[in-house]
């Protein structure tokens, strides 16, 4: 992993439109009721970040391997509630990109923003480790 990539910042994504079905499907997987698909769960957030981190993981020059990647830690800091009707588009930064004892620790962090006009809606931050390979 291409540890210099530290601090890049990634072209904001398309926009992506909210809507109510989206909105109820992702409360019923998370087990939080079925709602009125207004108002997304306090998670819903990851369905857009996740998109926007493919730009990270898929970069061949950042070089990180997702086959052997976890999930370390997710966080959301919401200014105000994802709606139904919301078009909004992230830009992902590559806050801290480190190798600890071989393992590829990258910290991703997401600005969720309304696609018109740009208010911050919520702020994510990922970290993710691709696992060493073993030595054989």
């Amino acid at each position: 992993m291409n540890t210099a990539y530290a601090g890049r910042v990634y072209p904001p994504t398309e926009p992506y439109e909210v809507g109510r079905e989206k909105v109820r499907e992702f409360a019923a997987a998370v087990g939080a009721g079925p709602g009125d698909g207004r108002t997304a769960p306090p998670t819903f957030p990851i369905v857009l970040s996740m998109r926007a981190e493919k730009q990270v993981v898929d970069d061949p020059e950042f070089g990180l391997d997702f086959s052997r990647v976890v999930h370390r830690d997710q966080r959301f800091e919401s200014v105000r509630p994802v709606r139904a009707g919301d078009r909004l588009t992230v830009t992902v930064e590559v806050v801290s990109a480190d190798t600890v004892d071989g393992n590829d620790v990258v910290t991703l962090r997401g600005h969720i923003r309304e696609a018109d006009g740009g208010a911050l809606v919520c702020t994510t931050t990922s970290t993710l480790v691709s696992r060493a390979k073993e030595e054989r």
